[in-house]
């Protein structure tokens, strides 16, 4: 058997997160992104002449490309596995379903490209996917529980453009309910998309609901990935490939910023 380098020499590497900067696109729900330089080159110089610089970053955990815990979400007081949020957060954060519990993920990933099964690039504003879309996305693919299913909408194609992406008046397209249900029951390791909140956001809606977030973080345990750039696998019609998921380990958070790797 070859040794794991070699197996992949020659392999194309993607890279599916977005850049982080500030004022970058992202939910009016979180804290928002920001990074200054602290200490710029000649702020301070060293008898030798040499200089450093270093910048301050302050965000949330659900800025920018990033990984939900399963902390994330409670439905009734109650999170994965009929846990009581109450009994396991404090303003440290959580002591049980942090982003600290989340086991690094390296392995098949497969990709739903609704969008091209629409024969389009990218779905409009407010779309539901439903179940026959993943169906008819889903076809000639092998869906096998504890992998990663992805969802293509074409989404991330918008991200320069902050008003459209967030969808606060028109929406974004992604996963109803139903189709929440219908991943669910695939039983992946982790799902991910190229929005902001991953599900469908109706029209004038915002994120006052999240029907598939209960779904998948607090009924199934199943881990969602946020904001990734998914447009250059979509267009090079990559349907199946190794991803990498390993978000920071911060200790109790809720979420976790990421930098995904697809390789091919």
């Amino acid at each position: 058997m070859d040794a794991p380098w070699e197996a992949l020499a020659g392999a194309s590497v993607f890279d599916l997160a977005q850049p982080m900067r500030t004022g970058m696109p992202q939910s009016p729900n979180h804290a928002p992104f920001r990074m200054l330089l602290e200490r710029r080159h000649g702020d301070m110089v060293r008898s030798d002449g040499g200089s450093a610089a270093n910048e301050v970053i302050v965000t949330g955990g659900h800025v920018g490309t990033h990984v939900d815990a399963l902390a994330h979400v409670s439905q009734d007081g109650l999170l994965h596995g009929g846990l009581a949020a109450a009994g396991v957060q404090s303003h440290q954060g959580f002591t049980a379903l942090g982003i600290d519990t989340f086991t690094p993920y390296v392995g098949r990933a497969v990709l739903l490209d609704v969008a091209a099964a629409h024969g389009v690039a990218t779905l409009p504003p407010g779309y539901e996917i439903t179940p026959g879309d993943l169906d008819r996305a889903a076809r000639g693919l092998d869906i096998r529980a504890g992998e990663a299913l992805l969802v293509g909408t074409g989404w991330s194609r918008h991200w320069a453009d902050p008003g459209l992406f967030t969808g606060q008046s028109l929406g974004v397209p992604g996963p109803g309910a139903a189709a929440g249900r219908w991943l669910a029951e695939r039983r992946p390791r982790l799902v991910g998309a190229e929005s902001i909140a991953f599900e469908h956001i109706a029209p004038g809606r915002g994120h006052a609901t999240l029907p598939v977030h209960r779904i998948l973080l607090v009924e199934a345990g199943i881990n969602i990935v946020e904001t990734m750039r998914l447009s250059d696998l979509l267009d090079a019609g990559h349907r199946e490939f190794l991803l990498i998921v390993n978000p920071l380990p911060l200790a109790g958070a809720t979420g976790a910023p990421v930098r995904p790797l697809a390789v091919v």
